[in-house]
């Protein structure tokens, strides 16, 4: 109940704070290329149930069908402003919307795509007992995910067999020690992660 008041409160004050920021990017994305502001996907939330996550759109209107799930370092479907918004996160941040909706958390193992949550084991689905959330230790720890994607010659294979099984046991392993407060140092971890790293 703690971590859900801490959601609701973190998230509707984001909101409040950041909608010069939405209403910039609304107008950038606009005059990029006159497509929808918003991206919205299927994804896999707590207990398998489905829901449609949200984004700003950084990718070509006709993107969804034109390549995998995943994206890599130099992916020809982002757009110019795309590639920033996604270099800032900022991308990520229509999520307060799914925070406060309850689909997500601000803490919490990033939600996959259907198609790749019908891969894992029965011990890797365990970890869909938690709520997912906008930012994890594995977000951390693959920030340069991007990158490391690009420089193999299967990059979806590599994620599959490499980076999602990694990222699913980091999460099993948070969640028995998970507590409001160190879900407040991994919030603070991903912001400096992301601002003071790229800096």
């Amino acid at each position: 109940m703690a971590k859900r008041i801490f959601d609701l409160l973190l998230a509707t004050f984001g909101l409040l704070l950041l909608w010069p920021l939405f209403l910039l990017v609304w107008l950038v994305i606009k005059i990029d290329d006159g497509g929808p502001v918003l991206f919205h996907q299927d994804r896999v939330g707590k207990d398998g149930t489905i829901f449609k996550i949200l984004k700003f759109r950084t990718m070509q209107m006709t993107a969804p069908g034109k390549g995998p799930s995943i994206t890599v370092k130099g992916d020809v479907r982002i757009t110019r402003t795309g590639q920033w918004l996604r270099r800032s996160k900022i991308d990520e941040f229509p999520q307060l919307w799914n925070v406060i909706r309850g689909d997500m958390s601000f803490v919490g193992p990033r939600p996959e795509v259907p198609r790749y949550v019908a891969l894992y084991t029965e011990a890797q689905r365990k970890v869909l007992a938690a709520r997912p959330g906008i930012t994890d230790e594995a977000s951390i720890e693959f920030r340069d995910e991007d990158k490391l994607l690009a420089a193999s010659a299967d990059f979806e294979r590599f994620y599959i067999e490499h980076c999602m099984p990694r990222k699913i046991a980091i999460n099993l392993a948070y969640a028995q020690r998970a507590t409001l407060l160190r879900d407040v140092g991994v919030i603070l971890r991903t912001v400096s992660a992301i601002w003071l790293w790229r800096s």
